[in-house]
């Protein structure tokens, strides 16, 4: 008795789609995965009725006439959006029937243009401050070699683009060890409240110096969470110089706290501690698209504020990693909130 599993008991057991393809060229065998890709009708049709790409249909092809093994990559289309494929072929020794199994790679491609676009903002982030440098470093040892005044504005000019620029490379190594970090649980026990006073006293100095005026209500209640001292000090840095700058000068930024019994996202109790400002506000078109890599709702004012377009990044994998969110709310002229959401810290036992 042959014990040999078939064909069709072989591949089931694969866990990308694959199908067999023999000499008649009909498909005569294919897994789950592939039947969900293919539709329920693809076993014991001629491959062309379901494989229609053309680049795909000249490998099959090629591999039912070559033994030798094949890999391509091609585009494919499904529910309407595009997907990219990797695909292996090779042919069952002494059967002249071929095997093929897909990989969908959309997922790479994705992070692949993302890495792509991110290298693209870097460069443009530090070209820009460094064209304008080069230019003033040309104008002093020519034209501007003996005029004192136009001397002290250029070096004044260019000690800001530098200070842009190391803000830049700062927020780029920050972003980088969150985003190693991302993975590990921190496990410190912490007063939120705590991290609040910490921030504001940080950040009373820039408070004076654009006569805002911070307005904590935190309550009496301490506010438990497991996270880091650090990245939460970062966080609310962030967002605390995000509501000085962008609320204005002459007004005031208010921090309150609220215990959620059930935040649908976090599926659990939360503690939310919202950060208002009275500013110019934001347009809900923006909101959610602002924690991405250097987006912003307004390019020519964020760089005059000295903004990298990275703040709102960090403070999104911070909260990431203490499995919290962010949630954003604002309406044009109404000022923005900006909530961290955090689960509570278990009771001691």
């Amino acid at each position: 008795m042959d014990n040999r599993p078939n064909v069709q008991a072989l591949i089931a057991a694969f866990p990308l789609p694959t199908l067999v393809i023999d000499t008649a060229e009909q498909i005569i065998a294919l897994n789950d995965a592939a039947g969900k890709m293919l539709g329920p009708n693809a076993a014991g049709r001629h491959f062309t009725a379901t494989l229609r790409n053309p680049k795909l249909v000249r490998a099959i092809e090629r591999g039912l006439r070559d033994s030798a093994p094949q890999s391509i990559a091609y585009q494919g289309i499904e529910n309407g959006a595009d997907i990219h494929y990797d695909v292996h072929l090779q042919q069952i020794a002494k059967t002249g029937q071929l095997l093929v199994s897909l990989q969908n790679v959309e997922g790479q491609a994705q992070a692949e243009q993302m890495r792509r676009d991110f290298i693209a903002n870097v460069s443009h982030e530090l070209r820009t401050p460094l064209t304008g440098m080069i230019g003033f470093i040309e104008t002093l040892r020519t034209s501007a070699r003996d005029d004192a005044r136009a001397r002290d504005k250029f070096l004044g000019t260019m000690a800001r683009e530098a200070e842009r620029m190391n803000r830049l490379v700062h927020d780029l190594l920050s972003l980088s060890r969150v985003e190693a970090e991302q993975r590990v649980r921190p496990t410190e026990r912490l007063d939120l409240r705590n991290v609040l006073q910490t921030t504001q006293r940080n950040l009373d100095r820039l408070a004076l110096k654009s006569n805002v005026s911070l307005k904590p209500d935190l309550g009496a209640e301490p506010l438990f969470v497991i996270g880091e001292m650090d990245q939460l000090l970062q966080v609310f840095t962030n967002l605390l110089e995000n509501a000085m700058k962008y609320g204005g000068a002459d007004q005031s930024v208010e921090i309150t706290s609220q215990i959620i019994a059930h935040d649908p996202v976090l599926r659990g109790p939360a503690i939310g501690l919202t950060i208002a400002d009275h500013g110019p506000g934001i347009d809900p078109i923006h909101i959610p698209r602002l924690t991405e890599r250097f987006y912003r709702a307004d390019s020519h004012r964020s760089r005059e504020l000295g903004g990298t377009g990275l703040g709102l990044a960090i403070v999104k994998h911070i909260l990431n990693r203490h499995r919290g969110r962010l949630k954003i709310s604002s309406a044009l002229g109404e000022g923005a909130q900006f909530t961290v959401i955090l689960p509570p810290a278990p009771e001691k036992s």
